[in-house]
Parts: structure tokens; C-alpha cells; sequence
């Protein structure tokens, strides 16, 4: 990255688009698990400690899930690439039986993100709150943003190894693409490189402010080495001819402060909590316009911290003074503008 800001190899037209053919996704059912935002208790049964144990295979194990009734199968496999390396209890993801009951809260959903505690301390299932704190204060900025679902999960494991079975954490699911794009008419998009001549401009501000809100700088318009598809931590959806951003994985983003979270070393900042701008370059404009969003859903995002369950007064109040130090530079809206301006990557 130069001293402008400009991202090598970014161009116009980058790679071979290619549409996700997603049957019945646009238009279907999306699964009501995202429809409440109550805590749900589950309990999972199964070969825990082998998991565990092989979780760099990423092998899908069978076990049950549980919601109060009569247990239903799964099949469960670790996920993810750098929690992978630094969690003891990794992120999973869950695939569930196209037959699933249709009365179940699971109905309708088949393979689905749960994000876990990563380490079995009280610190690594706060930085879990915070992050679905995260997710939530996306869901305040805009309705294109993945839906999440707070879990107190209950594991149990068959092989008898984990030494916490038994023992409940919180967890959370992440609105599957699918259920995403049938909620809001759009269509999953894979590409090799960012489309800067069609993508949507005026939401992707939005999702730079928000995401410099948040303090997460742990994104981009590039692929990551072990990335398949652009973008790293975005997925790319197209409504009317226009590619929008959809961002997850929050934990590092500064609101988090996560216990191993790092910065990239290429950015040039100390802590995750510095706050760095990493959005294109764009009309002033649209940058005025997203400020003015978040801005006017400063309550709300700010109820949206204060009433994650579980989440201790201490970290509580640490995060609503993380996020109220942004509103405090927004009263300056010409400075924070500035500052985007000077600091904003060159894409054009």
C-alpha cells in the first residue's frame, strides 16, 4: 500500500464474475431462527473431543441438537482459518437434514456459521458478546447485514474428553447467504476481484463508516492468500445490476478487543482499538450521507450494546464508550470527512 492509499492490482474489471446458482433462494422461506432475538438454549451431543482434537481436517462428525425437544440429527465441522490457529474451541459449522422438522426453530436451514467462544476463559466468551455486538450494531445501520442468533449452548461430549462437557458457553449463528439473499431480493455473487465499475457506492460508504465505527480494519477489497473468492471478510451481492458488500467476522475489530487480537503489521497501527479508515475512495457525498445514518441510529446502536445478555457492566460500559468516541468526532462532520478523505484507498 503506497502512501496514497492505493491498492496494488485493483482494476475495473477484475477476473471472471461468476453467478452462485443458489436454487430456490430468492424468493424461499428464510428459517426463523433469525426471527427472534431471544437467548436460545441448545444442547449438542457428540464426539466432541475428536473434533477438537482433528480440527484442522475440517471433517464434518455426526451429532444431535436439541432445543427442549426430541434431538435431531447434525453434522458438525470446525471452520474458519486464523481462529483456527488461535482457538482451543474453533468456529463450527453446522449441516443440518433437508427433512428437519418443519416445526423446529432449525427449519429451513441447512448449512449455517456458529461462531464460539475460541477459549474456554470468561474473557473468551465476553470477546464472543462483543462480537455478536458487532454483528448487531450492522443490524441497526442497515437491514443488508447478516442476522445473528445469541445460543447458550450445553455440550456434551460422547467421547468423554472435553473437560468442560457439560459445562454452557454462549454462541451464536450467522444468517446463512441463502436465507440473506432471500430476505432481501438479492443474489450471491463469486468473483475473483472487486467490480469497481458496478458496485453499489452509496451502500458501500455505508459499510466503510460502519466498519471504522466498529474499529475493524481486519477487511478488504482483495482476497486474503487463503481466500477463494474476493472479497476478504465481504461477501458480494448483486441487486438491479449493482454489487453490494455484506461484512462478518468482527473479532478483531477494536470494539471487540479481543485477547489475541492483532494488527496487521502493514497498516501501522499499535492496537486493533486504533481506529483506521479503510474505505475507496468515493464522492464526499456518499461519505456525508453514511455518517448521517449512523449518526441518526446512534440510540440504537447504542441499545444494541447495552442489552446483549450476559454481557459483564465493566465490558458493557467499555464498549458503549468505544462507540460513543466516534459519535464524539462526528460532531465535527466536516473533520471526520476530512480525515476519511485524506485516508481513503485509491480505487479509481
Amino acid at each position: 500500500m503506497n502512501a496514497q492509499g492505493r491498492i496494488p492490482g485493483l482494476m475495473p474489471v477484475c477476473g471472471l464474475c461468476l453467478l452462485l446458482s443458489f436454487l430456490g433462494a430468492v424468493g424461499a422461506e428464510a428459517s426463523p431462527a433469525f426471527d427472534d432475538d431471544a437467548v436460545l438454549e441448545v444442547t449438542l451431543s457428540g464426539p466432541l473431543g475428536s473434533l477438537l482434537k482433528n480440527a484442522q481436517k475440517k471433517e464434518y462428525l455426526p451429532f444431535t441438537i436439541s432445543t427442549g425437544g426430541e434431538p435431531q440429527p447434525v453434522a458438525i465441522r470446525s471452520r474458519g482459518h486464523s481462529r483456527l490457529r488461535v482457538c482451543k474451541f474453533p468456529p463450527l459449522r453446522l449441516k443440518l437434514p433437508e427433512d428437519h422438522a418443519s416445526h423446529d426453530v432449525f427449519a429451513g436451514l441447512n448449512r449455517v456459521k456458529m461462531v464460539t467462544h475460541c477459549r474456554n476463559t470468561k474473557r473468551g466468551e465476553q470477546d464472543l458478546l462483543k462480537e455478536y455486538a458487532a454483528y448487531r450494531v450492522f443490524n441497526a445501520v442497515t437491514e443488508f447485514s447478516y442476522r445473528v442468533r445469541l445460543l447458550q449452548i450445553h455440550y456434551m461430549d460422547s467421547d468423554g474428553v472435553f473437560s468442560d462437557a457439560g459445562e454452557t458457553y454462549y454462541g451464536f449463528l450467522i444468517e446463512p447467504k441463502e436465507d440473506f439473499a432471500a430476505r432481501t431480493g438479492m443474489q450471491p455473487v463469486a468473483r475473483e476481484g472487486f467490480p469497481l465499475n458496478r458496485h453499489d457506492r452509496r451502500s458501500a460508504a455505508l459499510m466503510y463508516v460502519t466498519q471504522y465505527l466498529l474499529g475493524n480494519t481486519d477487511w478488504m477489497l482483495l482476497m486474503a492468500d487463503y481466500d477463494e473468492e474476493c472479497c476478504h471478510n465481504l461477501d458480494l451481492f448483486e441487486l438491479d445490476s449493482q454489487i453490494m458488500t455484506v461484512a462478518y467476522d468482527f473479532d478483531l475489530a477494536g470494539l471487540v478487543n479481543a485477547s489475541y487480537a492483532r494488527p496487521d503489521p502493514k497498516l501501522r497501527i499499535r492496537r486493533v482499538t486504533q481506529r483506521l479508515y479503510r474505505g475507496l475512495c468515493t464522492d464526499r457525498s456518499y461519505l456525508e450521507e453514511a455518517v448521517e445514518t449512523v449518526i441518526s441510529r446512534q440510540e440504537e446502536i447504542l441499545e444494541m450494546v447495552q442489552d446483549v445478555p450476559g454481557l459483564e457492566p465493566g465490558n458493557r460500559e467499555r464498549a458503549i464508550t468505544y462507540l460513543g468516541k466516534f459519535f464524539e468526532a462526528a460532531e465535527n462532520r466536516q473533520r471526520l470527512l476530512d480525515l476519511f478523505e485524506r485516508r481513503c484507498l485509491d480505487g479509481y
